[in-house]
């Protein structure tokens, strides 16, 4: 059995709609566990119609996405665990092969989403297709490949490897999701990723517009960058290659460097001194002649977006 797992918080707007997608599918091997996080609009009362046997839902206090997630995992039946956001909705294929590639005792299985704008465009997310692979080798043709290597509705994992590694959302964090998935990925013994599209990601006005509020910003730019040194930290305890540990150290870069474009001059000011304390840039060793035009791209880039406060 998978356990489909939905936080919602105040989704009145998009849940019907979501949880309609999955129980339309005709794969009947699953159970979808709705976490509501105190909602204060009509979330309840919808999913309530949903007179379902599959559906599990619980309500609790608002404590954030990352405590529901691990309260929904404590809850899980299921031998793997999948992740849909409750404004976000699947595709008749979500099942597709699931069975074939559970039964093999598969740690992570990856499969591919379609971005949907508030223009109702659509945008197939690109990224490596490949085999089992151990999670090493998976994270090293993924990395560069996959923009949404850190979002958890790609994944589908065996709920047995989480436990057993004592996996969980850190609590009162943003980017959560980036904290944890490059872990699950290097940990696993065996992954494999799909060329399937089986999922929905819808970009709301609140998912693409900036945000407006100073110190919200800064506790999401401050947050990853906890998470960016944690996972170096973690990395150096995973028996991986020199090349493995150098491709995190760019990747984890990168997605810092993303984050950045999106601060404002006072912003940017109190992250990028951060960002030059931790001499983030010299994380990435040079093996190679593009592994050195890569440092210095990331240089100029750190040093370009100080002078253009």
């Amino acid at each position: 059995m998978i356990s489909i797992i939905i936080t919602a918080y105040n989704a009145e707007k998009t849940i019907e709609k979501c949880l309609k997608s999955i129980l339309e599918n005709e794969y009947s091997d699953y159970e979808i566990i709705i976490v509501d996080d105190g909602s204060t609009d009509k979330t309840e009362e919808i999913i309530n119609l949903f007179a379902d046997e599959k559906i599990k839902y619980f309500k609790k206090e608002n404590t954030g996405v990352a405590d529901s997630r691990n309260y929904a995992i404590s809850k899980a039946k299921g031998e793997y665990i999948t992740f849909v956001d409750s404004d976000d909705y699947v595709l008749p294929n979500f099942f597709e092969n699931l069975k074939e590639y559970m039964s093999k005792n598969i740690d992570v299985i990856k499969r591919k989403a379609i971005i949907i704008d508030n223009m109702q465009n659509q945008t197939k997310i690109e990224g490596a297709v490949f085999d089992i692979e151990t999670g090493e080798e998976a994270f090293n043709k993924l990395w560069h490949s996959d923009k949404y290597l850190d979002t958890l509705w790609s994944y589908v994992i065996k709920k047995e490897y989480l436990d057993e590694n004592n996996f969980c959302f850190e609590i009162g964090k943003y980017h959560e999701d980036f904290g944890i998935l490059p872990l699950i990925i290097l940990k696993a013994k065996t992954m494999i990723s799909l060329n399937q599209y089986v999922y929905c990601y819808v970009q709301s006005e609140n998912s693409i517009m900036r945000e407006k509020n100073y110190e919200k910003t800064i506790k999401k730019a401050n947050d990853i960058l906890e998470h960016y040194d944690n996972i170096l930290r973690e990395v150096e305890k995973y028996n991986l290659n020199k090349i493995t540990k150098e491709n995190v150290r760019i990747y984890c870069t990168n997605t810092l460097l993303q984050k950045l474009k999106e601060l404002n001059k006072k912003e940017k000011i109190e992250y990028i001194k951060k960002l030059n304390k931790r001499k983030v840039y010299k994380n990435i060793k040079i093996r190679n002649l593009k592994q050195l035009i890569k440092r210095i791209i990331l240089t100029m880039e750190i040093k370009r977006m100080c002078f253009n406060l």
